[in-house]
């Protein structure tokens, strides 16, 4: 048996949370990997920038104040985005929807711009992509890509790791991670009954891996328990039942995994066929 490989970690706060780039790599020179980490933490950062409800001077941003009509470039990291979310969202049946902001913000969940809340647009289409740069808003709507973006955020940050020659290593962005190489990295699922501990542990290799779950950020607003997770259907919030549930999805991408988790919360169905059309499977605890 060889001797487990040592391991190079390094966190910052990006995307809401916080990012824990391993690296588990003998020949990497320690220049290299200090190189490494630098570029990654980069990609995220681009896409924290692109995609972030809260910054003016996202491409989310200058959608949800554009007037319906408009047709506007975006960057093509961010329609690369909105492709998949899109692409889940006819595959769900609507189940996952970005065009969730209007409703988080009403809850307090994401911090309102200055202006008029919309009312939800939940079922209803709010872009459609042009072309490889444009898309148009075609619904009085705020987009919030937190469901997903997370999730494409930690793919770059490999992408950008295995273009530096790294030979393996994880991402973990608040529990949506991915892994790749021969090493295996220990993952811990959280108990959604008592987050403190573990219901299973695994490794992780050579996949993506994201869970989801209301037990965090369910809450009451005017006598009704709402969360930070929403059906895309109809804007209804996933709070679960008097027992907390979570799910985790493996999948080819983080991007797919983090998104796909949504829809397997809103339909309670761990065999849905969205996961078979995009290579997934998931479990629910």
């Amino acid at each position: 048996m060889h001797p487990p490989l040592p391991i190079t970690r390094r966190a910052q706060p990006w995307l809401g949370t916080l990012v824990e780039i391993c690296i588990a790599d003998l020949d990497c020179a320690e220049a290299a990997t200090a190189a490494a980490f630098s570029t990654a933490f980069g990609a995220i950062a681009a896409v924290q920038r692109l995609m972030s409800f809260h910054d003016p001077a996202s491409d989310v941003s200058r959608f949800n104040r554009a007037p319906v009509g408009a047709l506007l470039e975006v960057d093509p990291q961010t329609l690369q985005v909105l492709q998949c979310a899109l692409q889940i969202h006819a595959a769900s049946g609507g189940l996952f929807d970005i065009a969730c902001g209007a409703t988080l913000a009403a809850w307090d969940y994401l911090p309102a711009p200055d202006a008029p809340i919309p009312v939800s647009a939940a079922g209803t289409p709010v872009l459609r992509i042009e072309d490889e740069r444009r898309i148009t808003k075609t619904a009085a709507a705020w987009i919030d890509l937190g469901g997903i973006a997370k999730g494409y955020a930690v793919d770059q940050a490999i992408a950008a790791l295995q273009q530096a020659g790294i030979d393996s290593a994880c991402v973990n962005a608040g529990g949506d991670l991915r892994a790749y190489g021969e090493h295996g990295y220990p993952v811990a699922i959280r108990d959604p009954r008592q987050p403190g501990r573990a219901a299973l542990q695994t490794r992780l290799t050579n996949q993506a891996l994201a869970s989801s779950g209301s037990y965090f950020s369910r809450k009451t607003i005017a006598d009704r328990a709402v969360s930070a997770l929403v059906d895309g259907r109809d804007g209804r919030p996933l709070t679960g039942p008097i027992d907390p549930l979570s799910t985790t999805v493996c999948a080819p991408s983080c991007m797919l995994a983090d998104a796909l988790t949504k829809v397997v919360l809103a339909s309670a169905n761990p065999q849905h066929p969205a996961l078979h059309r995009f290579g997934a499977s998931a479990l629910i605890i």
